[in-house]
């Protein structure tokens, strides 16, 4: 078995890597060749925190894998990480356990990687000014996402702690990342001069008013995963021309912005345009500038297992990570 760190995934698998692998890991599953089996999640409420168990199976490639993550918010108190998580690949051919990485930094890359898939086919080519609402855990990897797929020219960023939002500038230069960057004092600002927004937050009330978006925007969503949380208010959703999701079912029972919407009975989830793998026949689905689209994101095993393909394959071809015996 090969054991993969945080460190070593980082240094051998990008972003470029990880969006082209969603995208086949999305048409194996147009092509009937994912089993998909829905989550388990156990919820912690002392400490707003959950567990997520997720497996699947590519049929095709003879590989398993099943993903364990823990989402523990206030861990920020006493210096651990929020989001922890390991992620095992099963050779199904004869059922040996073939390499346990960890899974943290796995999917915020994924995440981010679905908000590239969704952006690159629902965002104007000539957008130009990305958007961050939320710049904790989630959203590094969001903007690399974004970044792959977009000639993006500047950011501007809000956090409702100035000096997490200025921390996660100087990230980002020393990333290498080139583009302007302005952090600002008002989420409002975001909104009134963005073409893309990301938003990632664990927000339980919505983080910008949508009477504020501009014609022509679109919207990453990926921090809320509980029916309690918000991320967009309603007049996001009314007023989205098309809105996409990552998992139908996953979106029905966990993206809560929605799930009120249609409970409240000003919106139907028979007015989804699609789930995003319906999106990769063509390259883009934006029919006007001004249409306004919204990516909707909470997750499914499939898209981990996607990406932890493509960084097992890595480990063979490279040679990294440590090898044991079990």
């Amino acid at each position: 078995m090969i054991i993969l760190s945080e460190h070593e995934i980082m240094k051998h698998y990008r972003m470029s890597e990880a969006v082209q692998d969603l995208e086949a890991g999305l048409m194996s599953m147009n092509e009937g060749k994912i089993d998909n089996p829905h989550r388990t999640v156990i919820e912690y409420p002392e400490q707003h925190a959950s567990i997520l168990y997720m497996p699947s199976s590519n049929q095709e490639e003879r590989i398993a894998g099943i993903k364990t993550v823990s989402i523990f918010p206030e861990n920020t108190q006493v210096g651990k990480p929020t989001t922890q998580g390991v992620l095992l690949l099963t050779d199904t051919r004869n059922g040996e356990h073939v390499c346990l990485m960890n899974a943290s930094y796995l999917t915020r890359l994924r995440t981010g990687a679905l908000s590239g898939v969704a952006t690159k086919r629902l965002a104007r080519k000539d957008a130009r000014v990305l958007g961050v609402i939320g710049t904790g855990g989630m959203a590094f990897e969001q903007v690399l996402g974004v970044l792959e797929v977009r000639e993006i020219e500047k950011l501007i960023m809000f956090n409702r702690t100035r000096e997490k939002a200025d921390k996660f500038k100087e990230k980002l230069q020393r990333f290498g990342v080139k583009q302007d960057i302005v952090v600002v004092d008002h989420v409002d600002e975001v909104v009134l001069a963005s073409d893309i927004i990301n938003c990632a937050t664990r927000s339980h009330t919505p983080v910008f008013d949508g009477k504020l978006l501009k014609k022509g925007t679109h919207i990453n969503g990926v921090g809320s995963y509980l029916p309690s949380m918000r991320e967009v208010d309603e007049e996001t959703i009314l007023k989205s021309d098309k809105i996409v999701v990552d998992d139908m079912h996953g979106a029905k029972e966990e993206a809560g912005e929605l799930i009120d919407a249609a409970q409240k009975g000003t919106w139907s989830f028979d007015k989804i345009y699609g789930e995003l793998r319906e999106l990769l026949e063509k390259s883009t689905h934006r029919e006007a500038d001004d249409e306004m689209t919204f990516f909707k994101s909470v997750g499914a095993a499939y898209f981990d297992m996607a990406v932890a393909q493509g960084v097992y394959r890595a480990a063979k071809e490279k040679q990294f990570g440590m090898t044991v015996t079990v």
